[in-house]
């Protein structure tokens, strides 16, 4: 089997791409990713010699170059992780959300519909998108694959207008597809934009740790392993045209997240219990941040039979061990020198 991964210099797309190359050496990765600030190939070291595996830098919007690595390879199925994904930015930029999240899966359905060419047997498009589409629920409730969307910021429009165009290319033209809508994921090789990530740096370096509002905002998170277990799940065994959604079954308040963080980044620093919560500081509250999100993953428990395999505490934990002894890692990331890895290992 020929797969391509889109983004798979991404998080969630590392462990992706390092999962599938290695629990299957007879199928062919082929990684897509265009190096934004997000992408770090530095990540992917561990298989970047192995056989069945190739890395191509590109732009999912460049019909040219889809077209091209189409015909090349001759795709059996796509497993679509390239996004823009960080809320703030979609904010500052929605027209960046609006050509790769949109233009960019479109072209990328087109492409698997003209070379598919409607012999659709034992052929997937797979498309990785989130919660946040649903919008946001009150104290009570969970978002399940029949809610309503609701998307507010321009990052869950966008991501809500490729989950539109992915069913209708299904419906349209019988396409193959497969969707699932997850909830935050964490975990290692995790951007330090986001908040476990940046908070750990942050506790690291003693700098103010930037709480949006009073902190109430509530998520549900997903260890980033279980979720590419879910992935491969419903690659192989989900039925055609259908969502579901993934989640942790974690929900935790931002602010006693951040707590617990601060806990065990004091514990396992030899800090003395609470200096960490003193680096908390509260700034104004993000423009139309939605209060909650959690999802009810039932259908995937009862389908497919897949769960979560680490409650939060743990994951989170887990995660704070992998920064601290990666701290090289973090270093590179926010000093920008991770992005001399492609030059140093590809341009030769």
């Amino acid at each position: 089997m020929k797969l391509l991964i889109t983004g798979g210099a991404g998080f969630i797309g590392t462990h992706l791409v390092a999962h599938f190359v290695r629990k299957y050496p007879n199928y062919f990765i082929v990684n897509l990713d265009k190096l934004t600030y997000a992408g770090n190939l530095e990540n992917l070291k561990a298989i970047e010699s192995a056989e069945n595996y190739k890395f191509v830098k590109g732009d999912i919007c460049d019909v040219e170059l889809i077209q091209q690595l189409f015909q090349e390879y001759q795709f059996d199925g796509v497993l679509h992780c390239a996004a823009e994904s960080h809320v703030d930015r979609s904010i500052k930029d929605p027209l960046a959300f609006v050509r790769t999240n949109v233009i960019g899966t479109v072209n990328l359905l087109q492409a698997c519909k003209e070379h598919w060419k409607d012999n659709f047997t034992n052929k997937t498009f797979y498309h990785i998108s989130t919660d946040e589409v649903y919008g946001s629920l009150g104290e009570e409730g969970l978002f399940t694959e029949e809610t309503a969307y609701d998307p507010r910021s321009p990052y869950s429009a966008s991501k809500a207008s490729s989950d539109h165009f992915v069913r209708a290319y299904y419906h349209t033209y019988g396409l193959p597809v497969k969707l699932s809508n997850c909830s935050n994921n964490y975990g290692p090789y995790q951007f330090p934009e986001k908040l476990i990530p940046l908070f750990i740096n942050n506790i690291l370096h003693n700098k103010p740790l930037p709480v949006y509002g009073q902190g109430i905002n509530v998520r549900d998170w997903l260890y980033v392993k279980d979720h590419v277990r879910a992935i491969d799940t419903i690659f192989h065994d989900g039925d055609v045209g259908e969502t579901y959604n993934i989640g942790g079954h974690n929900e935790w308040r931002n602010i006693d997240l951040i707590r617990q963080l601060c806990l065990l980044m004091d514990e396992k620093l030899g800090r003395e219990t609470g200096s960490s919560e003193q680096l908390i500081t509260y700034v104004t509250d993000r423009a139309g941040h939605d209060m909650r999100y959690a999802i009810d993953a039932s259908k995937i428990g009862k389908a497919l039979n897949w769960q979560p395999s680490l409650q939060f505490e743990e994951g989170l934990s887990k995660t704070i061990d992998w920064y601290l002894a990666n701290e090289a890692w973090l270093a590179q990331v926010t000093s920008g020198e991770y992005r001399n890895y492609y030059q140093e290992q590809y341009s030769h």
